[in-house]
């Protein structure tokens, strides 16, 4: 279903709101020609993240961008938020859409769900680009050890009820303050436009229970993820793509790939990719997408 835009928007893009796995997605829509491209965000993250990609590749492929189950537009109510279910989700986005299989490109904490779907719908997906993206039992959930370097606000958002208690009305200095301030290399790449968008999703009630379910997913589902890949693994070209996280990326799809993992690192970039280096991204994925199509 078409619909009008809650929040900001790209010229060309629809949007849209879908009934799926027992939740409402919201995604938007660009492109009428080509092989099908699904973008996937992290956090603190929605389908805006790619707002400079999406028309970059809408003029060579349809590509969708979606809202995970919890974050952005996407419904919030009480429900399951880990990795699992969100792969779930997107599994019955694409046989809704009937674009299968596509490019499948995910980034930060989305990438036990991507790679739940590549892994357990092979048929779904053409090729896997990673960016600047992780997996638990891989050494990602390590970012929450705070006696290790790790970053304190993974055991927050983890936590449930602490995210609204502590955050709620202080989104957009969490956001803007925080967040992309500390992890961004580029200045002026992330605007007050888009801690305000940003902001504006986080701050609806129950609005940080998509990052919260993902984040207690990541901590708990190592060993199940290790075995997903150990049984199966991805049998479909992946790219990686890394930026302010060097070659870790890189590293961990290479454990999970049953071939060689292509990579592109962009250097003097921080862990924002798709908003720092929207070009040097899209570039990446163009080439990518190219060569498996020619496959």
């Amino acid at each position: 279903m078409v619909i009008a835009p809650v929040g900001e928007t790209v010229s060309g893009v629809e949007h849209h709101r879908v009934e799926v796995n027992g939740t409402a997605l919201h995604y938007v829509s660009a492109g009428t020609s080509g092989s099908p491209i699904l973008l996937v965000h992290g956090f603190p993250e929605t389908w805006w993240a790619f707002r400079e990609v999406i028309p970059l590749l809408a003029a060579d492929h349809r590509v969708f961008a979606v809202d995970l189950r919890g974050f952005g537009d996407s419904d919030n109510q009480p429900g399951d938020y880990g990795s699992a279910a969100a792969a779930e989700d997107l599994h019955q986005l694409i046989a809704h859409l009937g674009v299968g299989p596509v490019h499948l490109v995910g980034q930060d904490i989305s990438g036990a769900t991507v790679l739940r779907l590549a892994a357990t719908h092979p048929q779904d997906v053409a090729g896997l680009v990673g960016i600047e993206m992780g997996l638990p039992g891989f050494g990602l959930e390590a970012l929450a050890d705070v006696t290790r370097g790790g970053t304190w606000y993974i055991g927050v958002l983890a936590a449930p009820g602490i995210p609204e208690m502590l955050l709620a009305g202080r989104e957009r200095e969490f956001l803007g303050g925080f967040v992309f301030t500390t992890m961004s290399a580029t200045p002026g790449a992330i605007t007050d436009r888009d801690v305000e968008e940003f902001a504006r999703t986080y701050s609806r009630p129950n609005g940080w229970r998509g990052a919260g379910g993902l984040y207690r997913s990541m901590l708990q589902e190592g060993p199940e993820i290790r075995e997903l890949a150990r049984d199966r693994g991805l049998s479909m070209p992946v790219l990686a793509v890394g930026a302010g996280g060097g070659s870790f990326t890189a590293d961990t799809l290479a454990q999970v790939a049953r071939a060689q993992v292509r990579t592109v690192t962009l250097d003097g970039v921080g862990h924002y990719a798709a908003m720092e280096a929207p070009r040097d991204v899209a570039e990446a994925i163009l080439d990518f997408t190219a060569s498996v199509d020619a496959a």
